[in-house]
Formats: C-alpha cells, sequence, structure tokens
C-alpha cells in the first residue's frame, strides 16, 4: 500500500533528519483515521484467512478448557477471582468468604458500562471490607476511572473518579482513597500525572483534596499506605535523585515529613513496618534486605545478605516471616527467615516452575502457593513453614485434572550464549522433547531487556501448540533486563542501550549456529520495549530473520520527548535534549535506520489506537517507510486494535483467543512457506 510522504524535517543538535510521514502523527484528522482503516482492512482480510488455514484457534480454546486455574487472591477478608462469564464480554470480580465457598458475583464491568470493550484492572478492598475501589480502563488506555462497591448493600455507590492515570488506590480505613490524577488535555501529548488527590466516600470528585503537586518540579512519585501513615517517595525529573514523605492521615491533615532528603543511592523500599524501612540497594546487585528506622536513615542493618548469582525477585512479608523468591538460572525457590533475620527453611519449585505466593493461612502456618510454567498450567500446594510438608491443593471449585502432556513431553533448558563482547548472555529454550535439531525448525526468539525488566514463565496455550506442532521457542534475557541483578539492567540501558539489541542480534545467531533454526524458519518478536528490541534488530540484521512481529513498539526514537510517558523514561534511553544522547537515540531507532535498498522480512506491526503509553503512530509512521520503498518485495503488515490500549485486545475471552490465534498463525504460515 502506497502512503503520500509530505515532507518535514526535525532538527536537533544541529543534526537535521527528514521525517516524510510525521503527518501521521495527527491521528485527529480524517485522512489518518481512512489511512488506518485502508491499513486494518488489508491485514484483517489476510489474518482471517490466515486463521482458517491453521488449526490455532480450535487448539487454544481446547487447551484453556482442559487447563488448570490457580488460586484465588486473599486481600483483607475474603478471596478474590476474575471469571470470564460469556466470552465476548469482560471478565467478572467475584469473591468468597472461605476458600471452598461458591463464588458470589461482586463487580460485573459491563453492567456498569454496558460496554463490551471496557477492563477490570486493578480492585481494592477498603481496610475494614466495607466497601470495594475498583479501576475500569474503558478504553483501553492508561487513563482509567475509579468506582466502588458497598459490600453490605451489594450496591455500586455513585462516586466515580476520573482521569487516573499510573496509579494504584490508597484507602485511609474505610473513610476515603487516595489516587494520582492525570491533567492532560490531549489524549497523547506529554504526560503530566503530578497530582494525588484524597477522595472522602460520598462526596463529588471535584471536592477532593490535593494532597502532594509536583506539577512544577515534573518529578514522577509514587505512594501508599502503611499503620495509618501515608508515604510519598518523589523521583526528580531527571531521575538521580529521590525524597522520601510520610504523613499520618486519620486526621486527614496530610502535613508532609521529608524523612529522606536528596537520596541518590536508588535504593529500594520493600515495606515499612513499626517505622522500620526495609529496603534493597545497589551496593548488594542480586538482591538484599536492609533495614534503617524511619528516624535514622544514617544507620543500616543488613539483615538477608545477597547471595551472588541467585537472584531476589520478590519479597513476602508476613507477621513472624519473611519470604524471599530467588532466581539461579532458571530454577525457583524461595527461602523463609523471621525478622531477626534467621533461616527457617527452603521450598523449591518442581518442574523449575516459576510460582506466586497467594495468601498465608495463620491457624496453620500454611503458605497456599501457585507455580506455573510456559508449558505447565497452574499447580496449588499448600506449603508447612513448621514442618517443611508440600502437599497437592484441590478443593470442590479446583478439582484434579490431569496434564495436558506429560511433564517430560517438552524440554526446557536455561543455557547462555557469549555475545558479541564475550558477556554469558542467558536464553531459555523449549521444545518437544527428541525433536531433532537439523537447523530447519520453525523458530520463534523473543526478548524484552529493558527497565530492569525479570522475565518470567506466561503459560500460553498458543504457544503450546506451537511446540506441539514442531516449533523452538527462545527468550533472551538480553542486557537492559534484571535477569543478572541490577547491574544487568545498567549495562542495557542509557548509552548502552545498543547491548539490548546486540544481545539479541547475537541471541539469533545462536540460535542459527547451534542448529535450532536458520534465517528461513527464524520468526522474532516483542512488545513495548521488545519491540524497539525486535524493530532495531531487523533494521540491523534483516539478513537472520524471515518474521518480524512487533507489538506496540517504541520505534521512533527522535520524539521521545514529545508524548505521552516518554518523559519520564530518559533514565532508561537518554534524553534527546542531550546531544550525544540524542545521537545514541537516532543511531538505533529502527524508524531512523530503514535503508531504502533492503528488502526486510515479512513484518506484522501491531499496535492499538488508545495506546497512550507508545503512541500507535510510531507504528504507523513504521509502517509507512517500510511499504513505501521499492526495495521492499516482503508484506508489511499493520494491524490497530480498536477500543485497546497498550496491553491490546484483553477485554473479552474471544477478543484474546482471536489475537493468539492471529499471531501464531501469521509465524506459523511465513516460516513453512
Amino acid at each position: 500500500m502506497e502512503t503520500k510522504k509530505v515532507p518535514s524535517t526535525l532538527s536537533k543538535h544541529g543534526i537535521t533528519i527528514q521525517d516524510d510521514y510525521a503527518w501521521l502523527e495527527n491521528t485527529t484528522e480524517k485522512e489518518v483515521a481512512d489511512w488506518v482503516t485502508l491499513q486494518n482492512n488489508i491485514s484483517e482480510e489476510k489474518l482471517s484467512e490466515l486463521v482458517r488455514n491453521y488449526n490455532f484457534s480450535f487448539k487454544i480454546k481446547d487447551y484453556d478448557y482442559l487447563s488448570t486455574n490457580g488460586l484465588p487472591t486473599k486481600k483483607g477478608k475474603y478471596f478474590y477471582n476474575t471469571y470470564r462469564v460469556e466470552k465476548n464480554k469482560p471478565s467478572v470480580l467475584y469473591y468468597r468468604e472461605s476458600l471452598n465457598d461458591l463464588g458470589k458475583p461482586l463487580v460485573d464491568p459491563f453492567d456498569v458500562y454496558k460496554d463490551a470493550n471496557v477492563v477490570l484492572s486493578g480492585y481494592f478492598p477498603s481496610k475494614n471490607t466495607k466497601y470495594l475501589a475498583f479501576k475500569i480502563s474503558p478504553n483501553g488506555s492508561d487513563r482509567q476511572e475509579i468506582k466502588f462497591k458497598d459490600f453490605a448493600n451489594k450496591k455500586y455507590l455513585d462516586d466515580v473518579l476520573t482521569d487516573v492515570k499510573f496509579s494504584n488506590v490508597a484507602w485511609n480505613g474505610d473513610r476515603g482513597i487516595l489516587y494520582k490524577k492525570n491533567s492532560n488535555k490531549e489524549f497523547f501529548e506529554k504526560d503530566s500525572t503530578y497530582q494525588l488527590y484524597y477522595h472522602k466516600i460520598g462526596d463529588i470528585q471535584s471536592k477532593d483534596q490535593l494532597v502532594f503537586d509536583t506539577s512544577k518540579s515534573k518529578a514522577n512519585f509514587i505512594f501508599f499506605t502503611k499503620q495509618n501513615k501515608l508515604f510519598v517517595i518523589e523521583t526528580s525529573e531527571d531521575e538521580t535523585t529521590k525524597n522520601y514523605y510520610y504523613t499520618t492521615i486519620e486526621n486527614e491533615q496530610f502535613q508532609f515529613n521529608n524523612f529522606i532528603k536528596d537520596d541518590k543511592t536508588n535504593l529500594n523500599l520493600l515495606n515499612i513496618i513499626n517505622d522500620k524501612c526495609y529496603f534493597s540497594d545497589e551496593k548488594y546487585p542480586w538482591g538484599n534486605i536492609s533495614y534503617f528506622d524511619i528516624n535514622n536513615r544514617t544507620e543500616n542493618t543488613v539483615l538477608i545478605p545477597q547471595v551472588y548469582s541467585h537472584l531476589l525477585i520478590g519479597t513476602t512479608f508476613l507477621e513472624n516471616y519473611i519470604i524471599c523468591k530467588y532466581n539461579n538460572m532458571g530454577k525457583y525457590y524461595m527461602s523463609v527467615y523471621d525478622y531477626t533475620g534467621k533461616f527457617i527453611r527452603k521450598f523449591e519449585a518442581p518442574h523449575n516452575m516459576d510460582f506466586q505466593i497467594r495468601f498465608y493461612d495463620e491457624k496453620t502456618n500454611e503458605l497456599f502457593v501457585t507455580f506455573y510454567s510456559y508449558t505447565i498450567s497452574s499447580l496449588n500446594y499448600k506449603l508447612n513453614i513448621t514442618t517443611g510438608a508440600n502437599d497437592i491443593y484441590f478443593n470442590d471449585f479446583i478439582q484434579p485434572k490431569p496434564t495436558l502432556f506429560p511433564f517430560n513431553y517438552f524440554e526446557t533448558k536455561i543455557i547462555t550464549y557469549k555475545s558479541r563482547d564475550n558477556k554469558d548472555i542467558p536464553i531459555v529454550i523449549i521444545h518437544k522433547k527428541g525433536i531433532e535439531l537439523n537447523g530447519n525448525n520453525p523458530t520463534l526468539l523473543r526478548a524484552y531487556g529493558g527497565f530492569g525488566s525479570v522475565s518470567s514463565p506466561n503459560y500460553d496455550t498458543g504457544l503450546l501448540h506451537f511446540l506441539e506442532k514442531g516449533g523452538v521457542y527462545a527468550f533472551a534475557q538480553v542486557r537492559g533486563g534484571g535477569e543478572k541483578g541490577k547491574n544487568w539492567h545498567k549495562e542495557g540501558k542509557g548509552l548502552k542501550k545498543i547491548n539490548s539489541i546486540n544481545d539479541f542480534v547475537d541471541a539469533a545467531e545462536f540460535l542459527i549456529r547451534e542448529k535450532y533454526t536458520n534465517p528461513n524458519k527464524l520468526a522474532i518478536n516483542g512488545g513495548s520495549h521488545g519491540g524497539l528490541v525486535v524493530g532495531a534488530a531487523m533494521t540491523q540484521r534483516p539478513d537472520l530473520f524471515k518474521v518480524v512481529i512487533s507489538e506496540m513498539g517504541r520505534l521512533d526514537m527522535a520524539t521521545l520527548d514529545k508524548y505521552t510517558s516518554g518523559i519520564h523514561h530518559f533514565d532508561e534511553y537518554g534524553n534527546p535534549n542531550n546531544k550525544e544522547e540524542f545521537q545514541s537515540l537516532i543511531s538505533y531507532s529502527p524508524y531512523h535506520t530503514i535503508k531504502e535498498d533492503v528488502n526486510y522480512p515479512t513484518c506484522l506491526i501491531i499496535t492499538s489506537e488508545n495506546d497512550d503509553r507508545v503512541p500507535p503512530f510510531q507504528s504507523y509512521k513504521f509502517a509507512a517507510r517500510l511499504q513505501n520503498r521499492t526495495a521492499q518485495k516482503n508484506p508489511i503488515y499493520l494491524k490497530v486494535n480498536k477500543t485497546a490500549g497498550h496491553s491490546g485486545n484483553i477485554s473479552s475471552y474471544e477478543k484474546r483467543v482471536k489475537q493468539q490465534s492471529e499471531f501464531y498463525s501469521f509465524i506459523w504460515e511465513y516460516l513453512n512457506n
């Protein structure tokens, strides 16, 4: 499809960049909307044909039905689950008073909004479970609404809070909540979520009290309540210093005490209990737990030291125990300590599975835990901290089911490959046991590699069918992620961001060299930051890949400071207003590194019209520039999800299945034909 060129330029630091597709940034213009519709019609037609050709859709539904479910989440008095009651409507939130009760519906988003596109994005019971606050995304965007339900009479309250963004919900007893409010006027303009408000139950939003405001300093902040105190952690605009505040909240006066000033150590605050601040810090990059008194920052005590090469990826603070979740080269386990730092016991995950601690029963001293992996659905266990006993857990609603495949049907290995600068990069590789590695296997390679994010297994029934059909799956834990501790992140951010991309290219070369696959059988995929990684890898080494799927990708690095949340990510990518950092950004920016004379691999570029985290027009421009060159012979498809945001089409089960089956059908078609 041909797209008109409207010559325009961007000039910065004496560097001028030609941009013929900047006009696609004007998403409110009819011409842009018509262009998107035309692109969508072409991609929808192709994707529908491929879904008809392959049985992914049928298998995904079949495997979903046969998979097991995890335990509910316990918050306050009750246990909560979401269920997809109708396949073409949003999930409904249920609650139960005890584990073996029949669940009762509590929040049905469709009932509230009469719209099948809304998504329930969070729920927060008040201190004594008198009310439930719940967050709804009406159109998929990060700009959300908060509503309330009364537990006693099961009625929705009239209170509604709009323009809520990047916010949790913190209760002041049962009296009211704190939330962050956004003041953007234009949908994709630079983010302006700088205000913390207090809402009293029963008031209208215009009466809400402004309690913290960083509009002038443009500082980012997070907040939470603990033991009748409100804590706010403020990060300076340039992300170099943090200020820590607290105030008592019962009197609703909000007089803040700045208990840590201009902190440059970048400590990670884990919890605050009885005025003790528990944290991990950069001195121990694999993760430790130390503490200091809220009134005396200078004296730190190391409570649980770091374990070198064992990554601390989660902490759970119970009344008498601290539970540390670790990963060591793909092996997950938890260690239980008391508050003196004394080791109590260790529980190892079966079959190298990941896990989530769901809740703790004080009476029996048992942890209820759900284990899962890429290829095994939920296994629920009770772990007894006193005796060390571990028993699989079933009840009337969580009943035994045979596993879809024997535990050893698929082989999962975590090994390392050498990067071009001789670093050991971990990579997860999964395939059917006994498969012949002859260099001819259809292979899907993924990565994320940003923000110190630690990747974890995601049970995916579409992937199961791909593997069952003889596919190989690989996830490269490239620098920029946090899989090898805090230093792993530092080695792939800012001016070192190119390492994330180079590591990914090196992963592809490793898979080809080791005879897992070849360039005609290799598909790559990433979302958000991962979309940047695969887009940049493709423009750097188009000869290595057959298929590229970028989802909600950050593909135009030159305009990082111009739209939505980019201004909060200078620490991760670099600041375009600094010459050296701007040069670095455009040196790997996928949109800016497209060459006129290259036939790039077949692409499916996926975005959502309401993605106000990574604007969709980054994908529009990338697709247009790839398509509009005479050298491009392989097809370039752009798919734009309607009434959806950064997470894609997830509002109903039918949409999720459609999204998955399109993805795997597309890969299967182009890797096998």
